[in-house]
């Protein structure tokens, strides 16, 4: 099959996915601009094969060669795109690297986004996720974003209901997923901040420090001590971050699981259900700091799978599998993990 020259042939994936794996696509293209996604619309053979979008590749595991497209996210720019009585609507490209979005509204004055500081990864990928992290996610401050869709070869506009943000989850990791290429990301930030400092660990430091009215800034600061602190830098040790979904369970079962774990953390949900830190079910098998060759186990947190140097995807996989099998056969909860496998 012929393709244009502006296509790059058997590239490899390893600069753009935090586990450091080196694996490659047959095609790759950056993507700077909107007229880039045009281009391959216009070409029939590029359409016709696999393709995966890719921004910082920090929920990503690569488990071999990718015979398609990979199409790497690189748009850039940040503004303020307008501002009424409530809100300040704050716009950002997909190339964009979300903590320096953090970064960037904090320096402006804005709050509303700094319980999601330190998470790795681009502005992009984010909604894709519905990123979440110390008492807030991504949609609790989403207004709209802007995608490419590829089957129609236009722009298009979506709002929160139509992005349908779940734990974890949007339409883009469902219905969406490789139609559409996020090209920029809307946030509405309140003017009338309030801080959000619900998860337990944030609430201690900001007692410890004697903080009485925490500002952005200052949260912003605590969370990132705290994650560097337990997780270990992707430039480092290769990771991606938080490997497994915190399960939900119904108030029923948990009470059966107490009597044997009385000290099981659990937290309740708007459904009535209870979501269990996976971290807490992977720490009570013993598999903390636990290695299987060159896959293994972070040794600070237990939700945190990494890469020791030369391990492939299919190690981490292989990985994955033992402790959810593990897990499992313990609590009879089963893992459900982050990453997309490719």
């Amino acid at each position: 099959m012929n393709f244009p020259d502006f296509i790059k042939r058997d590239f490899s994936l390893r600069s753009f996915n935090t586990f450091g794996i080196d694996e490659t696509a047959s095609l790759y293209m950056e993507v700077k601009t909107v007229d880039d996604l045009m281009q391959i619309y216009r070409h029939a053979s590029l359409m016709k094969v696999p393709r995966l979008i890719v921004g910082g590749g920090s929920n990503l595991l690569l488990t071999g060669h990718f015979d398609g497209l990979a199409l790497r996210m690189a748009m850039k720019g940040m503004h303020i795109e307008r501002e009424d009585k409530e809100y300040v609507y704050v716009s950002a490209a997909a190339g964009e690297k979300w903590h320096d979005l953090v970064s960037w509204t904090l320096k402006s004055g804005l709050g509303g986004l700094e319980n999601l500081s330190w998470i790795p990864g681009t502005v992009g990928a984010a909604p894709v996720q519905n990123i979440g992290a110390y008492g807030a996610e991504l949609k609790d401050c989403f207004f709209s974003l802007k995608a490419f869709d590829f089957e129609k070869g236009i722009l298009i506009e979506l709002g929160k209901a139509d992005c349908r943000f779940a734990y974890r989850s949007s339409v883009f990791k469902n219905a969406l997923r490789n139609r559409v290429a996020i090209v920029e990301v809307t946030f509405a930030l309140p003017k009338s901040w309030k801080p959000n400092i619900t998860y337990a660990e944030v609430e201690r430091e900001v007692k410890r420090r004697g903080i009485t009215g925490p500002t952005p800034e200052e949260i912003s600061e605590i969370i990132v001590e705290i994650r560097q602190r337990k997780l270990p830098d992707p430039a480092v040790l290769g990771n991606a971050g938080s490997f497994f979904k915190n399960p939900a369970i119904t108030a029923e079962r948990l009470s059966e699981l107490k009597i044997n774990y009385p000290g099981m953390p659990a937290y309740i949900q708007t459904d009535g259900r209870y979501r269990i830190a996976a971290g807490w079910l992977i720490d009570q098998c013993g598999w903390k700091g636990r290695r299987m060759g060159n896959a293994g186990v972070c040794e600070t947190q237990a939700l945190v799978l990494v890469n020791h140097g030369r391990a492939s995807g299919a190690d981490i996989a292989t990985l994955a599998k033992a402790i959810e099998k593990e897990v499992f056969d313990r609590f009879a909860i089963r893992l459900e993990p982050e990453p997309v496998f490719v």
